[in-house]
């Protein structure tokens, strides 16, 4: 086959394309052309030459001055510190996560004092209310809890316990406290349903509440035949989603049946 046969079927194979279809390969085209060169403008020549990255960008890093010192510098000065947060729930918390860079106090400790977070916006970057937070994670709403005092002036930030034991579940528990507020079970106490021992409040990761683990414990009150004012919800215990504890299908503090 010649060149100008060639070009021929070329030609008569562009033509039966769509116009949509050579609009669609003319763009191609002109991004490919235009990519390839710009894409070797734009990577640094040393990019790739040990990794995914600039290999310039080590020495650049290299050169930044070094601020932090690392927790393990304050624990050889600081033992009492160390023992009390060991034991408590910031254990796992560095330092210098609430009392910024360090190394020029690690040098000269009495010139350079870290500083202390006494501001009321820091310590609520964690403990400020969340719904998206883990259930049981220490939350307070900022306006309301304490306004205007410093969180370390009740709380001791090594051993973060609180300085009275909460009295109400939805102390911690304010997503529960607030979906529960406006469902059918607005006043089944919690502890009706979950059994919680006194050190809950005071350990609750290691004292953990119960929860119903029968189908009958629902049924006091919503079986057909249960002793429990006339507008519950009712259901036939032995046919209504047999083999399952209720609240695998029914969200227990937001319930849905009418």
């Amino acid at each position: 086959m010649d060149f100008v046969e060639y070009l021929k079927r070329v030609r008569a194979t562009w033509a039966k394309i769509p116009e949509q279809g050579k609009r669609l390969v003319v763009a191609v085209v002109v991004i490919v052309a235009v990519f390839i060169p710009v894409r070797g403008l734009l990577i640094p020549t040393d990019f790739g030459e040990h990794g995914h990255y600039r290999a310039s960008a080590l020495v650049e890093a290299a050169a930044l001055d070094v601020k932090y010192a690392g927790h393990q510098i304050c624990n050889d000065c600081h033992d009492d510190v160390v023992e009390t947060k060991a034991a408590g729930y910031h254990r796992t918390v560095n330092c210098e996560v609430c009392h910024g860079p360090s190394l020029l106090h690690t040098d000269d400790p009495d010139t350079y004092l870290p500083v202390a977070p006494r501001q009321r916006g820091y310590c609520p970057l964690c403990h400020g209310y969340l719904s998206s937070r883990p259930t049981g994670f220490p939350q307070i709403v900022v306006d309301s809890h304490n306004p205007l005092k410093a969180c370390i002036s009740c709380h001791d930030p090594h051993d973060p316990v609180p300085p009275e034991t909460p009295a109400e579940c939805e102390a911690c528990h304010a997503t529960i406290a607030r979906a529960k507020a406006v469902s059918h079970h607005v006043y089944v106490e919690c502890t009706y349903c979950h059994e919680v021992s006194e050190e809950h409040k005071i350990a609750p990761r290691q004292h953990l509440p119960t929860k119903p683990v029968s189908r009958e414990f629902c049924g006091q009150c919503h079986a057909d035949d249960a002793d429990a004012p006339a507008d519950v919800a009712r259901i036939d215990m032995g046919t209504h989603g047999e083999g399952y504890v209720c609240w695998q299908c029914h969200y227990p503090h937001l319930p849905e049946a009418r």
